[in-house]
């Protein structure tokens, strides 16, 4: 086996979700429709909080930082997926696939956090509605947003630190469509062992806290829903919690399956369908989800929309 701590390849070969030609165009205009809706529709989210203030509340503070970390996450790897589909190009630098991967943990590891954020935001709202400006005060807002930025991107680091002291051998070929962590760890000539128990113990410490917090919250938001009286409020906040939760058990449940095991319990077309999961389908499904659906966010789409088409005529 071979040891020591420098690559002996330059750069690697991404052989995308499909080696079959004929696939190829309908993978380009699927993913190209799909990142254009993601950056479509958290950039518009983004837009509506950055210009109404009536937004300008702990809750769209978190929701901004999703939407920027799910176009961020999208943006990481779809558009080089996309440029080699065009150009029949399948190589990446070392450097640059690094980059990209240390950049895909990052957002990953964003939205974990985030999502536990924005759950203890709502348990607040919800359960301690007349308490909600004092214990979502600016100093706390402020630490909830930047504690994990940070935190991704110590995570982030400590895998990629890890990584670059393997050695990579004659085989620099990816069956993935970006340089993903789980592949890399399998494509090594060295023993990464040690990089598979970081992944597995900081993979299951990042993921422990903000499930818990999210399972918390939202026993506490159904017993305190359950007490109301009124059938049409408990629907209406039964609805809200059933579409958070559904992206909280697909982004967990793809993130466990996939990142949080040995890589070599799971296929390759596994990683590959984990990794679409999180990179394209959810974060373009969650402007539909957390914002579009409401009514405050609609209500600012319009208006700003209705003042474009004025300003235009």
């Amino acid at each position: 086996m071979h040891q020591g701590n420098q690559t002996t390849v330059s750069e690697f070969l991404l052989l995308g979700l499909s080696n079959e030609t004929e696939k190829q165009s309908p993978l380009f205009v699927l993913f190209l429709g799909m990142h254009l809706t993601t950056v479509a529709g958290n950039g518009l989210i983004l837009l509506a909080i950055a210009l109404d203030t009536c937004l300008h509340t702990p809750m769209y503070l978190f929701l901004a930082n999703l939407s920027f970390a799910d176009i961020s996450s999208s943006s990481t790897s779809i558009p080089k997926m996309l440029m080699n589909i065009r150009t029949k190009s399948l190589s990446i630098s070392y450097n640059s696939c690094i980059t990209q991967m240390y950049f895909s943990i990052v957002f990953t590891v964003i939205d974990n956090f985030l999502l536990g954020v924005m759950a203890y935001d709502r348990f607040v709202a919800i359960c301690h509605p007349l308490n909600y400006a004092t214990i979502m005060c600016p100093m706390l807002c402020i630490l909830l947003t930047v504690i994990p930025w940070v935190l991704s991107n110590v995570v982030a680091l400590t895998h990629t630190l890890l990584l670059i002291q393997l050695v990579f051998c004659d085989g620099n070929t990816l069956p993935h469509f970006f340089c993903d962590l789980a592949p890399l760890l399998k494509l090594s000539c060295s023993d990464a062992l040690v990089n598979e128990l970081v992944l597995l113990i900081v993979g299951l410490s990042v993921i422990i806290f903000p499930f818990a917090v999210i399972l918390f919250s939202y026993i506490c938001i159904i017993r305190d829903v359950l007490r109301l009286s009124s059938l049409e409020r408990k629907w209406k906040a039964f609805s809200t919690c059933s579409s958070h939760l559904t992206v909280v058990l697909l982004f967990y449940g793809t993130i466990i399956g996939v990142y949080f095991f040995p890589s070599s319990t799971h296929s390759e077309d596994t990683d590959k369908i984990g990794a679409v999961l999180f990179t394209a389908v959810t974060p373009m499904v969650n402007p539909f989800i957390y914002s579009l659906r409401n009514r405050d966010m609609n209500s600012t789409l319009r208006k700003l929309i209705n003042k474009k088409c004025g300003s235009s005529l």
